[in-house]
């Protein structure tokens, strides 16, 4: 056999570990992710730290912590990774997005966010309004079924009044009866399944027997402005 047809073993080794290794990795820090985003973390820093320490495991009782640590307890995160390590680590956990345009929005959009439960996350985190002011030109083509589906697949009773925001401000976006008309029949089955979702998230009108009359008419009014909202999107967004 000539000498350039030896293979090496021991390298094809090491790179399939390695390989294995990045795949491993990934996998464990997505998983992290929508486990954070799920819990609904109060911040940046909690959701990082979260992540970071996704490789940790709980100690046994049989472990024991006998003489000098011959590591740190978190190796993603030790004084001994470069910045340039460490600005990596952080662009891969930080799922928010702080866009200033709506092309900004649509290439993050894009390319850092994969997953439903990261963009429902992010468009929360925006709101109606930054959303609204984003897009007041136009929401783009093919953009706004997107966000109906990621709305739609992942709508919570806690965030009923925030998404009824932002549907209001999508609504009022430039060219918004185009956008809408171009929608996909799954998109359009999304749009519908959203709004029966949010119908059916309405607070059930507590009985008013034994209220006296200023207590009832609170009642009465505490309800009204969500699904009056809730009414005049239903025709902007043409459900049946």
């Amino acid at each position: 056999m000539e000498r350039n047809d030896i293979i090496d073993f021991k390298s094809l080794e090491k790179e399939l570990q390695g390989a294995l290794a990045a795949d491993e990795k990934y996998k464990r820090e997505n998983a992290a992710k929508l486990r954070a985003v799920e819990q609904r973390v109060a911040s940046y820093e909690e959701f990082r730290g979260i992540v970071l320490a996704s490789h940790l495991k709980p100690l046994e009782r049989k472990d024991k912590m006998e003489g000098k640590r011959a590591r740190p307890w978190n190796c993603y995160t030790s004084q001994g990774s470069t910045s340039q390590d460490q600005a990596t680590e952080i662009f891969q956990a930080k799922p928010l997005l702080q866009p200033e345009t709506s092309a900004e929005f649509y290439r993050d959009w894009r390319r850092h966010l994969r997953s439903g439960p990261e963009r429902y996350q992010v468009l929360l985190q925006l709101g109606g309004p930054k959303l609204g002011h984003l897009f007041r030109m136009d929401v783009g083509f093919g953009l706004l079924g997107e966000l109906l589906v990621a709305l739609a697949d992942h709508v919570r009773l806690a965030d009923r009044v925030a998404v009824l925001g932002i549907l209001r401000s999508l609504a009022s976006t430039g060219r918004f009866r185009l956008n809408l008309s171009l929608l996909s029949r799954t998109e359009r089955e999304s749009c519908r399944a959203l709004f029966q979702k949010l119908q059916a998230m309405s607070a059930p009108r507590p009985t008013t027997e034994g209220l006296q009359p200023e207590e009832r008419d609170l009642e009465e009014q505490s309800a009204g402005p969500q699904e009056k909202l809730l009414q005049e999107l239903l025709e902007l967004y043409q459900v049946d």
